[in-house]
């Protein structure tokens, strides 16, 4: 009973600030979901919903004690979401590799890592594959000479190769198969020879096919890469840009303009409430009979709503619409606006929608911010402080945002992409208002006289602040010691850092200095962390081994994306190429020699002994007398990553981390449905 007094003595003083913790305890049961070891058996899901049940109804007969049990149920509740709708995406992924003719339609259009035009293709088929194992969606790179210019609904066909989408390319890094399966891509490859188009688009994808009508007016008025970052600023079509202005934005900690996201809707927004409320006063005979605040606000709303649609609804822009529309729906229902309650809304609609979100940088980076910059100018109105004269106060403003959000989300970007940018601030500081008071007006006047062909000089207006931020973003990216290179932190370093950061923003009272420990231990613990002493990519391809100089990668060419992970993870700027000068003559690990074998030839002739360690690129021949990795060992384990114990070596393989769930066993695949009753909405998402 004592404890129980203390419970209730600790949430009465909690009491009208506990409403924000729901979204943290539904996303802890989501999180639960993607972080067990296995695939939870289909008995356990009514026995969570039972105890979702339970724990809501005593939270109902038991008021005192009541947030208790809404979180036991709102933990239940988020781990059967995650689950229901793992399998709700469920689709025909493939299992194995192939070679021949591949045909679809085209849903998406982008760029890959190469710089490449990438297409991702539903209704797919391919040769001598039946329907019940062909892939809902598929996702091909076009290299090579191409005279196609693809556009939305066209049936294209292509000779090239797919594969299964590959797993974490080192044990506890990011996982693409689980990432693809939500996405709905069965397979991913490329095409060295040209594509065709079969057929026109028929019908249907009329948003998808304006977007990409208006990406093309817009790059045709405004040419090079200012006119890419226009058509990615208005339709969300990154086409246009290459990979040397990508890189120099996100050096520069640009890269969040180009994603629309919460500062482009929430700019968006603004303008259209400002424009409507200002023309609304200036008919004082009309703004004193009707609510033109609340007008203003429901204005914006459709606007932003047609943003959304416009754009073509990925996941980042679908979180700041919901969060604008938080906010703007709290001015029509006069609530305030800007509240911890109002992100917490945000938080547990896109989760409730798609649960896989948490796990994205974007989803982590967004909230972060919002909820300081919250938590920030509410206690700032709160405790009355000034922020200077009036002149000032813009200028004041917007340097407080930059610096609270840059705190807030750089952590977690250093977490997920292994950079900082240590001119992020100022490059921010001089290109943010120009978003602001430029760009963004700019392109809803362009949209507005679009019909009329009359937005060429709205787009040139556009342009100008477009190529400032672009000189800016190469300028910064130039100065020596932009990028700094960070380690990858161990698994439980991001989720004590969201506590932590939780716990000190929304925990009322002196207490909420504690959420400073778990901070603290998870900095310590990153500043320990340890990286592999030998990696192997899971198709045997190549190797990376740590020494005093660095990783040394067996090979200058070919698996180079996962080099570049594998020295990004280490806090390595090196490339490839000079990382494999580091190689040793003999690479030593625990008493075991390594050697890493490549082609047909050089594997029939291996001969190795009990002190040998082999990794190789094709089938090992029989009667070897050694430890050796080849493709068929690490199909069923994934990447390998092997640590020096002194007298023994410590292997941990991918599939020890990731677990068997539906992403990654073919066996729980067959189990699901094979085709979904509907295809996956494609949510092509900036997070990744």
């Amino acid at each position: 009973m004592r404890f129980r007094h203390l419970i209730q003595a600790a949430l009465a003083a909690q009491r009208g600030a506990l409403f924000p913790w729901a979204p943290v305890c539904f996303a802890a049961g989501i999180g639960g979901y993607f972080a067990i070891g296995h695939e939870p058996a289909g008995s356990a899901y009514p026995w969570l919903g039972a105890l979702a049940l339970v724990a809501g109804l005593a939270a109902w007969r038991m008021a005192d004690v009541a947030p208790v049990f809404w979180a036991v149920s709102l933990l239940a509740a988020g781990f059967c979401l995650a689950g229901w709708r793992a399998h709700d995406v469920a689709s025909p992924v493939m299992g194995w590799r192939y070679y021949g003719a591949i045909e679809g339609r085209v849903v998406w259009i982008d760029r890959s890592a190469s710089d490449a035009l990438r297409l991702t293709l539903d209704r797919v088929r391919l040769d001598n594959v039946p329907p019940h194992r062909t892939p809902g969606r598929v996702r091909l790179s076009l290299h090579g000479d191409q005279e196609l210019g693809p556009q939305p609904g066209d049936v294209i066909m292509a000779t090239g190769h797919l594969s299964p989408p590959g797993g974490p390319v080192e044990p506890g890094g990011f996982d693409f198969q689980r990432h693809a399966w939500f996405q709905g891509l069965g397979g991913v490859g490329y095409t060295r020879t040209p594509a065709l188009r079969l057929a026109p688009p028929k019908g249907g994808q009329y948003l998808f096919r304006a977007r990409m009508a208006l990406s093309a007016r817009v790059q045709a008025t405004l040419p090079g890469e200012a006119g890419g970052f226009a058509a990615a600023v208005m339709t969300g079509d990154r086409s246009g840009i290459g990979q040397g202005t990508m890189q120099a934005l996100r050096v520069s900690n640009l890269a969040h303009l180009l994603a629309i996201s919460g500062l482009h809707m929430g700019l968006l927004a603004g303008f259209v409430f400002a424009v409507f409320r200002i023309a609304l006063a200036l008919v004082p005979a009309v703004a004193m009979r009707i609510p033109a605040k609340k007008i203003a606000a429901l204005a914006a709303l459709a606007v932003a709503g047609g943003y959304l649609a416009l754009s073509g609804g990925n996941v980042a822009t679908q979180r700041a619409f919901i969060m604008v529309a938080v906010v703007l729906l709290a001015v029509v229902l006069d609530r305030r606006a800007l509240s911890l309650r109002a992100v917490a809304v945000a938080a547990m609609i896109v989760l409730v929608l798609r649960p896989e979100a948490l796990l994205g940088p974007g989803f982590q980076m967004s909230f972060a911010a919002t909820t300081a910059l919250v938590a920030i100018f509410g206690l700032i109105r709160d405790r009355e402080w000034s922020m200077g004269p009036k002149w000032a106060a813009p200028m004041v403003t917007l340097v407080i945002s930059s610096t609270v959000a840059g705190l807030a989300t750089g952590p977690i970007g250093a977490a997920h992409f292994n950079q900082m940018a240590h001119y992020g601030l100022p490059a921010n500081l001089l290109s943010v208002p120009l978003m602001g008071v430029l760009v963004i007006p700019a392109a809803v006047i362009a949209v507005l006289l679009l019909p009329f062909g009359l937005e060429g000089v709205a787009l040139k207006i556009m342009g100008l602040g477009l190529d400032w931020i672009l000189f800016v973003a190469h300028l910064v990216a130039g100065m020596e010691g932009a990028r700094g290179a960070v380690v990858s932190p161990m698994p439980a370093v991001l989720p004590l850092l969201a506590f932590g950061f939780l716990f000190l923003v929304l925990w009322q009272g002196r207490v909420r200095m504690v959420g400073a420990l778990p901070v603290l231990t998870a900095f310590w613990l990153w500043s320990g962390a340890e990286r592999p002493d030998v990696l192997i990519a899971e198709d045997g391809g190549l190797i990376g081994v740590m020494t005093p100089a660095g990783r040394a990668l067996s090979k200058p060419k070919g698996a180079g994306f996962v080099a570049s992970i594998w020295l990004e993870n280490d806090g390595d700027a090196a490339q490839q190429a000079t990382a494999a000068t580091r190689w040793p003559d003999r690479v030593r690990l625990a008493g075991l020699t390594i050697t890493h074998v490549r082609g047909k030839r050089a594997a029939a002739g291996l001969s190795c002994g009990k002190g040998d360690l082999v990794v190789l690129n094709t089938p090992a021949p029989d009667g070897l007398n050694c430890l050796a990795f080849d493709p068929k060992t690490l199909r069923e384990s994934g990447s390998v990553a092997l640590y020096d114990r002194g007298k023994r070596i410590e292997v941990v393989r991918a599939r020890d981390i990731a677990g068997t769930r539906l992403w990654n066993s073919r066996v729980l695949r067959e189990k699901a449905p094979r085709q979904p009753r509907r295809a996956p909405k494609i949510a092509v998402s900036s997070d990744q």
